[in-house]
């Protein structure tokens, strides 16, 4: 389970694990009350009130299809393993990786030296900013270098690209031609990441895969 943060309108938003789903929301039952209303939203998500009209919103990071037993539907789609590529960088150094639901079935971990910042004014600094320039385009030539042999393979299989780190380099990596594929499949939300190690990487599956919760409890809502 993801860390709690509050929200906006009141109440808090956390995910869950898909595996965890059923025992979590059994728990929400028993502090909450069974839950007098199961309905799909208009945004696809699924909005559950219980007896005491603590509300919950659930959504599923994939998508899911509604079927009659709308909560057992979704909890057994947010199972389904799914095949996800993960593609993390930060200046000097980046992990691509691919995912059979939590399992990693393939990764490459990097690094480049980028030079930190000077306090050296003038010409120095700007000899100073065209170098660490030169060197953040090699960290991104060397990041799609890596994606392309890595990942590409295998993007028939997947269904989304997970990225994380820093936001602009993500993509002016993705914008390298060779990685059109990559850049054109789903896109779950950005994952926040540290340096991308391979036990950051490893761990990525727990933000991803994550059913995200929206609950607001009876003194919670916003006035």
């Amino acid at each position: 389970m993801t860390s709690p943060r509050p929200a906006a309108g009141g109440g808090r938003v956390l995910g869950v694990a898909p595996e965890r789903l059923g025992r979590w929301l059994d728990g929400v039952a028993e502090r909450h009350g069974a839950f007098a209303d199961v309905r799909v939203a208009d945004d696809g998500s699924l909005a559950v009130t219980c007896a005491d009209t603590t509300t919950l919103r659930l959504t599923a990071p994939y998508g899911w299809t509604p079927g009659p037993a709308a909560l057992t539907t979704f909890t057994a789609a947010a199972r389904e393993p799914r095949r996800t590529a993960v593609l993390l960088v930060r200046r000097g150094r980046w992990a691509v990786g691919v995912f059979d639901g939590p399992e990693l079935v393939v990764s490459k971990v990097d690094a480049r030296q980028v030079q930190g910042r000077t306090a050296a004014g003038g010409w120095s600094q700007q000899r100073f900013a065209r170098r660490r320039g030169h060197q953040t385009d090699a960290v991104v030539g060397a990041t799609a270098d890596t994606a392309a042999r890595v990942l590409l393979p295998h993007v028939p299989g997947l269904v989304a690209l997970a990225p994380g780190g820093d936001r602009g380099l993500v993509s002016e990596v993705l914008a390298d031609p060779r990685l059109r594929p990559l850049a054109e499949l789903p896109r779950l939300g950005p994952l926040d990441v540290g340096e991308p190690t391979k036990a950051v990487l490893l761990t990525t599956p727990a933000q991803f895969r994550a059913v995200r919760v929206h609950i607001v409890e009876p003194g919670e809502r916003a006035p």
